[in-house]
């Protein structure tokens, strides 16, 4: 259990922070520093500081208006660093990201008496290069074999690349800039960055003759003194991916705070997802098999790089036809002609099981690939050990220093397409749902091209065993966790135990300063032109000062009511397609100002990511129920998975999913305590169909109001 010296740091803190600022203690607030406490103070470690105990993780929903960052902080870096642990906070979007840095944590240094420091980290490819600047610096073109692989890379020093580079060895060698991508004062092309950083492959580390001056393991050496180490969500994943403690802090020395955590399981999809593009493929191979020439001048001299250069021309030969034949497959089994054009298309195989020709052939480039990449590896550790003047390979280091770039490029390369291919035959276990198969056929420029791809249907057991399973402790929080009121439906997709701890934290916020109405305009959406009359005709009969958000579910039915409004609603509409949202919300706040009426029409994005306090919004119209159709490969096939086992895949995904957007969209309004006004459903749905009254039931405790008539909130 938490002792009483601890217990009483991360109260005087919380007492500091509280009389710093003036702020007046919140319930939910108080609540959740005491939940975190409990459950991180409770973990049990043997004597080497491993977790012996498996209640380490707790699971809190908390509203907007909770203060639940300064909670976190507050509650868990006492027990972080008295544990000798590190606070890794992991965001899902920049803009927390930087409230985090930027307000949170400069604050909590200056108010709340704790000594702690913390740093900011970042994937390798978001840091300059100090070697590849320095080779741009002195005119030399980069590897020309590898430009050939990087087809996107500009090949001359055109343009303002020159300008840029001394630009930023200027900056970077007087200290004004650290080397990373995102303090640059301006934006960068991508591809003048791609020519100024390398990925893990590629670095050479402490081999590299740059790597005292290297911004990226500068970065890391702020890291290994920080007490509170900022990520988002994408680099834990990346790195727990790499085996975890490559990026970051191990798992096991790691207490994690995943705020914004509805969105950690569809990015740990993300992270599963395999792709092989037929014809980029077969581009970089027969670059390689045209440049093995030059590769055999360069790196012949070494008797183990010499055979594996030798048997590459077969390897290739071997493959070319067989990838043709996946291409000419794929095709037929879509029924579309070879070339064809147009829109990007995806055809999804069932229940996940490819076609058994194609499962036959897949199993024929599943040893290819593990043996191309096998000796891709086998090159790249060669080149890599040559840099080292202690290692003797028969290669100098300025004979395999330009080569390694290229062998750990193709390297991941081959890597890929063998875990697509070893994907897509092997065959699914009877019992765990399947994984999700599809073919996706695009057009690039004028260039067709086929990509296979498989993806997990679910992130549960990998998040559960390379997670959760392997981190010392950890907070998962947001304000929607739950759907229809329960917590079942993000234990099922993250992977969370039963038996860690739940809690919903009251809000601060008195949601009787709201009326969520379904006025008479309200019908069923089914009747596609009757809805949309029934959308432009309420939006006309709104008053000319109301602030209004508009949240659609379909592009095209924006676009159709924009269309049909008359003025002067035409010319006041502020439209999400029409206007960078930072714009938008610019003209919508002035309008607001000035006195006069303003209308947001925008789409999902919108119902998560808008934050319009006051008098900036008083009015949310949310046009129809957000149920979203699985319609993409992996959610189909997780949908035919639970009807195939009884199930009812709308009941367990479409209404919960409904749920959570429905609470996040409503959240719109109310954003601070004084807020109030009115959020109209234009779905009768709501009121006709058994799911209903669950979905009504799940939202905060506003005034109701059924076809203009006030609702006793009891019935």
């Amino acid at each position: 259990m938490l002792d009483e010296t601890l217990k009483q740091e991360i109260q005087d803190a919380y007492r500091r922070v509280l009389e710093g600022l003036e702020l007046t203690p919140r319930y939910g607030q108080r609540l959740m520093i005491a939940e975190i406490a409990r459950t991180l103070g409770a973990i049990e470690s043997d004597d080497q500081g491993r977790r012996t105990s498996n209640e380490h993780v707790c699971v809190l929903e908390a509203g907007t208006g909770t203060g639940k960052t300064l909670a976190y902080l507050l509650a868990a870096l006492p027990i972080a660093k008295a544990r000798g642990k590190r606070l890794v906070i992991a965001t899902a979007t920049v803009a927390l990201q930087e409230q985090v840095l930027n307000q949170d944590l400069p604050m909590l240094q200056k108010h709340s008496g704790l000594d702690f420091g913390y740093a900011l980290a970042k994937g390798r490819g978001r840091y300059l290069c100090v070697a590849k600047l320095d080779q741009a610096l002195e005119g030399a073109e980069p590897n020309p074999t590898l430009s050939l692989f990087e087809q996107t890379i500009a090949t001359d020093a055109g343009g303002d690349f020159p300008q840029l580079i001394q630009e930023m060895a200027d900056s970077y060698s007087s200290g004004s800039w650290e080397g990373d991508r995102d303090s640059w004062p301006v934006a960068i092309d991508d591809r003048d960055w791609r020519r100024l950083t390398v990925d893990h492959r590629q670095c050479t580390n402490r081999r590299c003759g740059h790597f005292g001056a290297c911004a990226y393991f500068r970065s890391r050496r702020h890291l290994e003194q920080a007490d509170i180490i900022v990520a988002n969500h994408d680099l834990v994943l990346a790195d727990l991916a790499l085996g975890g403690g490559m990026v970051l802090p191990p798992p096991k020395d790691c207490i994690y705070v995943f705020d914004e955590g509805h969105h950690l399981p569809d990015k740990a999809l993300d992270h599963f997802h395999h792709r092989f593009g037929v014809n980029a493929t077969l581009r970089w191979l027969r670059t390689l098999k045209k440049s093995l020439p030059e590769l055999t001048t360069a790196l012949g001299t070494q008797p183990a790089l010499n055979r594996m250069l030798a048997a590459f021309p077969e390897r290739i030969a071997a493959l070319e036809p067989r990838l043709g034949d996946a291409y000419s497959m794929g095709h037929q089994i879509a029924g579309l002609s070879q070339g064809a054009g147009g829109e990007t298309q995806h055809f999804r195989f069932p229940n996940g099981r490819a076609p058994e020709p194609l499962v036959e052939l897949a199993g024929q480039l599943v040893i290819p690939f593990a043996e191309l990449s096998r000796d891709l590896e086998t090159m790249t550790g060669i080149l890599r050990e040559s840099l080292d003047p202690e290692k003797s390979t028969g290669l100098a280091r300025e004979q395999a220093e330009p080569w390694l770039p290229l062998a750990a490029l193709l390297h991941g390369r081959a890597l890929e397409a063998h875990a697509l291919w070893q994907a897509m035959s092997t065959q699914d276990p009877a019992d765990q749902k399947p994984q999700a198969r599809w073919l996706t056929f695009q057009t690039f420029g004028s260039e067709p091209e086929l990509t296979f791809s498989a993806s997990p249907v679910s992130a549960a057991e990998t998040l559960a065993r390379h997670l959760w399973g392997t981190c010392h402790g950890a907070i998962v929080t947001s304000a929607t966790l739950t759907a229809l009121n329960r917590f079942e439906r993000l234990q099922e997709r993250a992977g969370l135990a039963n038996r860690y701890r739940y809690q919903r934290l009251p809000s601060p916020f008195d949601y009787s300063r709201a009326t969520l109405s379904v006025p008479r305009e309200a019908v069923d959406p089914g009747d596609g032109a009757a809805h949309e009359r029934a959308i432009v005709s309420f939006i006309e009969a709104l008053g000319d000062d109301e602030a209004v958000l508009v949240l659609f579910s379909s592009r095209r039915q924006l676009k159709s009511v924009a269309e049909a409004l008359p003025e002067p609603w035409a010319s006041r509409l502020l439209a999400q397609d029409r206007l960078p949202k930072r714009e938008l919300l610019e003209r919508h706040r002035k309008a607001v100002d000035e006195g006069k009426g303003s209308v947001i029409f925008g789409l999902a994005s919108f119902a998560e990511g808008i934050d319009l306090p006051g008098q900036y919004l008083t009015h949310v119209v949310i046009t129809r129920l957000p149920f979203s159709v699985p319609d993409d490969p992996v959610g189909a096939t997780l949908a035919e998975w639970i009807e195939s086992q009884g199930g009812n895949p709308f009941m367990r995904i479409s209404v919960p999913d409904a749920s959570i957007k429905l609470v996040q969209a409503c959240g719109r309004l109310i954003r601070k305590e004084e807020d109030s006004g009115r959020i109209s459903l234009l779905d009768r749905r709501v009121l006709t169909r058994r799911y209903g009254q669950a979905l009504l039931d799940a939202l905060p405790p506003f005034r109701r109001e059924i076809d203009g008539v006030a609702m006793n909130e009891a019935s």
